[in-house]
């Protein structure tokens, strides 16, 4: 019997696809489920969520335990074959709101904030401690177990796991599995023929920036022809009175780089130092960028979930399918030892050789008995190395504050941004810095 402990249980409809996918899963039905949180109520509310579903697409073979509190987290990881991690510190109120308003006075505008630039080294800085917590826990109850993080922004955090703790880890994300059907278009609209035969693809670089690299139609390679296709449409949409759509950021840099990119046309924009600029700012309705999109997003799912709470947990019918997300699946091959092809975010060990050794990589992974194990790459193309690498100084030096909280380091991290460096001078971005440690208040550890 497996026992899978989720930290950041609270987080409701992400617990019920994960572990409703495990109560969906032969090898995984009679596991024992910990939930842990910090949050009571949200506990509480996925427990009763998830002893219906157990009850009703598993006949209750599951055994599910819930943990409040720091007290009680050792009790939740113990024995633990798999830990996975959901959490997000600092919520919605206060730090997401300061990731965007203290920029703000900068003229520093962001879309999403969790991955890369100012709002994403700040998440970092006051996530990572946490997980260290987390780390040294599992050290003691539960050593061999897997680390399944789901919690942004993903690169640093796994490199944080990977070098400063003994814990296997692997990043999931759902970007991938997105990609190509994202540039394939609604209805296959971007397909030269809209009449798939077997569409098989490769994918490789860091998360939230990898790279479409290939993409066959049963023997034929359609990227040429699809690439067309979408460009086309975008050069419609950037005209005055063209009709716009969700991706033309992630369509323009294909035009100039030559590759789709995983990641939404949202996320990407920030990344990079091309698409949110002050003295530019025809850009953001020219390429339908939405800036402070997280905190809308935050704002409705915070207001929708007063809604959802009861058609969910208050639901005594409630059922489940088995989604998209790699948590059951990676679970279930290590308990078979029947192998699958995921993609994971794991370091790179040699596997793509033009880019560093202590960055973290999303590739594709074989999963069995033996847990993750990436495969090898190689080069990627040189100017789609060059942008990953770009992210990954922030991402590395990020890692480097968040062990030494050393001030200094933090700096050169948002020294090094694309898109903070493209706007502000060094100066303004120490000043934004200093301001964001002091706004965090006891968030965030003390740096020296």
């Amino acid at each position: 019997m497996a026992k899978i402990t989720f930290l950041g249980a609270g987080s409701t409809i992400f617990a019920k696809n994960i572990l409703g996918d495990s109560l969906l899963t032969p090898a995984l039905q009679d596991s024992h489920i910990a939930l842990y949180d910090v949050d009571g109520e949200r506990l509480a509310e996925s427990k009763l969520m998830l002893d219906t579903i157990n009850k009703n697409v598993n006949q209750g073979r599951a055994t599910i335990t819930a943990y409040l509190g720091k007290e009680n987290r050792k009790a939740a990881l113990r024995g633990a074959n798999y830990v996975v991690n959901a959490i997000q510190v600092g919520g919605y109120q206060p730090s997401t709101v300061i990731d965007f308003e203290i920029p703000k006075k900068y003229g520093l505008r962001q879309t999403i904030a969790d991955t890369l630039g100012i709002g994403g080294i700040f998440r970092t800085l006051r996530t990572l401690p946490v997980m260290w917590d987390f780390a040294r826990d599992m050290e003691e109850v539960c050593p061999d177990a897997w680390f399944l993080n789901y919690t942004n922004p993903m690169c640093m955090l796994v490199i944080g796991m990977c070098q400063h703790t003994s814990i296997k880890t692997v990043g999931l994300c759902h970007s991938v599995q997105a990609c190509v059907p994202g540039l394939l278009g609604e209805g296959g609209t971007n397909h030269p023929s809209k009449d798939s035969k077997k569409i098989k693809w490769t994918i490789a670089g860091i998360n939230h920036q990898a790279w479409l690299l290939e993409l066959l139609d049963g023997d034929t390679d359609i990227y040429p022809q699809v690439k067309a296709l979408a460009l086309a449409k975008n050069e419609a949409a950037r005209k005055p009175d063209g009709k716009k759509h969700w991706d033309m950021v992630r369509y323009e840099f294909m035009k100039h780089f030559g590759y789709y990119i995983t990641e939404s046309s949202e996320h990407s924009s920030e990344y990079m130092p091309y698409w949110i600029k002050s003295k530019f700012p025809d850009l953001i309705s020219e390429f339908n960028i939405p800036l402070d999109e997280y905190p809308r997003r935050c704002v409705n799912q915070i207001e929708g979930w007063k809604k959802q709470r009861d058609e969910i947990v208050k639901n005594p019918t409630l059922s489940h399918t088995r989604s998209h997300e790699y948590g059951s699946y990676i679970m279930e091959a290590i308990e078979t030892d029947n192998p699958i092809r995921i993609h994971g975010n794991i370091m790179n060990d040699g596997l793509i050789t033009n880019l560093p050794r202590n960055c973290s990589v999303e590739v594709a992974c074989l999963v069995d008995r033996n847990g993750v194990q990436g495969t090898y790459v190689g080069d990627l193309p040189e100017q789609l190395a060059g942008m990953n690498r770009t992210n990954i100084n922030v991402q590395i030096l990020t890692v480097e504050a968040a062990a030494k909280k050393k001030r200094e380091h933090i700096y050169h991290a948002a020294y090094l941004d694309p898109h903070t460096s493209a706007e502000l001078t060094l100066d303004q971005i120490r000043s934004l810095c200093d301001d964001l440690i002091a706004a965090h208040g006891d968030i965030l550890p003390k740096y020296s």
